[in-house]
């Protein structure tokens, strides 16, 4: 009998996806993160299934935001509302979601990147390289409309084979998609030139069922400027403008939930892409803008590198000797221009007025997500537990920029084939 009520919640919310599906743009989003490019469609009128997640952490920020105050997704009665790892999805629910063929506009998302990344150790026998096949098995089960899929831009680069280099996971995954049925193309696109304020080249490709996805790179880079100017924005954003009603100097008060730390306020927005990303904020306090507590020794040392080193540019080696820094990257940041590709680790960058590394706030301004949008978890993970866990510095870090999300969003409908 139990079974029955079951089978029956699922036929139901079968039957309502699928008239959804006639008036509305459906999506699922596979390893969602912390919900960037979910809060991007959202923007753009999507409705979600459902998201993918596997970190808790990050999940945690996707639940509160996008799930239980947006109300954003139509989530299935057969699937709990948690963190799952795809691997588990795919072991016991594929065959709910071979039932969702034909129903789903849509899936988003880009297997984790890190053992293709240029900005790390690239590594072709990282486990998470395997994602790869677990998102193409899902697209194979689900069978949707369209799939859009993001990496680094290190995905188009093959791995060195002594003298030479393999063919690169871009190909791969191109070519299984085909076999799939999908038209297929990608490029590498620069966010910074969406108005992210951020140099961040990802390997973009989309797969339409019977259509061009030449048209979506057309039209998003067409009609960019026309995008950003009704928001009153710019392609180019600079750091500064991003950023500077958040400086400490501002003041600050004691932190609500961590005790001995200092939280950040508000000045008056300075920017009209300050104001865009403050427009729908109630709360008079900036969320996640804890200041970290750094030693003497490290304040002075980051004076130095502010006082004497090149912006926008990692630290000569001269210096880096000075302090005995063994890191690959350090970077003073420079106010007036855009900011290098944010990474997950936070104490690659120096703020360009304050000896001090960027609050997860600022971090999230740079990736534009809008400043309602509240962060969960730790803010920071060290030692081994940095490839397991995802704090908020590596959520935001990690994320599609969500204003990029909103513009994708935006030609993806115009595009999807059935409409």
């Amino acid at each position: 009998m139990k079974q029955k009520a079951s089978f029956e919640r699922f036929i139901t919310w079968g039957k309502h996806i699928y008239s959804m599906g006639k008036n509305q743009f459906t999506y699922i989003d596979l390893f969602a993160g912390c919900g960037g490019m979910s809060l991007g469609l959202h923007n753009a009128g999507w409705k979600g299934l459902f998201a993918i997640e596997k970190d808790s952490m990050a999940f945690e920020t996707l639940k509160f935001n996008l799930i239980d105050r947006l109300k954003h997704f139509n989530w299935p009665s057969w699937f709990p509302i948690k963190n799952h790892d795809i691997r588990e999805v795919i072991k016991n629910y594929s065959d709910k979601l071979l039932k969702l063929q034909g129903r789903v506009d849509l899936v988003v998302g880009g297997p984790p990147c890190q053992g293709f990344s240029t900005a790390g150790k690239r590594d072709e026998k990282d486990e998470r390289n395997k994602m790869i096949d677990l998102y193409i098995g899902f697209i194979n089960l689900v069978q949707p409309k369209m799939l859009f899929f993001e990496n680094v831009r290190g995905f188009t680069i093959g791995f060195k084979k002594k003298n030479s280099r393999g063919k690169a996971y871009s190909d791969y995954v191109w070519k299984k998609l085909e076999k799939l049925g999908y038209d297929i193309y990608g490029e590498i696109l620069d966010f910074s030139e969406f108005g992210v304020p951020q140099r961040r080249k990802r390997f973009i490709l989309v797969g339409i069922r019977g259509g061009d996805p030449r048209q979506f790179f057309n039209k998003v880079i067409s009609d960019r400027v026309q995008f950003l100017q009704q928001r009153g924005l710019r392609e180019k954003v600079t750091i500064n403008e991003a950023i500077s009603d958040l400086v400490r100097s501002n003041g600050e008060i004691d932190s609500i939930n961590f005790n001995k730390f200092k939280e950040g306020v508000y000045s008056a927005a300075k920017s009209n892409y300050q104001r865009f990303l403050r427009r729908k904020m109630e709360k008079s306090l900036p969320d996640s803008h804890r200041f970290p507590n750094h030693a003497k020794k490290t304040a002075k040392k980051f004076r130095f590198i502010l006082k004497n080193c090149e912006r926008g540019k990692n630290i000569d080696t001269e210096t880096k000797l000075k302090f005995n820094l063994k890191k690959r990257c350090v970077i003073p940041l420079k106010s007036g221009e855009i900011s290098p590709t944010l990474t997950t680790l936070p104490d690659d960058y120096i703020h360009y007025s304050e000896p001090r590394i960027l609050t997860v706030r600022e971090y999230a301004r740079i990736q534009s997500f809008e400043d309602d949008f509240e962060f969960k978890g730790n803010y920071t993970t060290g030692g081994v537990l940095r490839t397991k866990e995802v704090p908020r510095y590596t959520q935001i870090g990690n994320a599609i920029p969500p204003l990029f999300g909103e513009q994708s969003g935006i030609i993806l409908k115009e595009i999807c084939p059935g409409k």
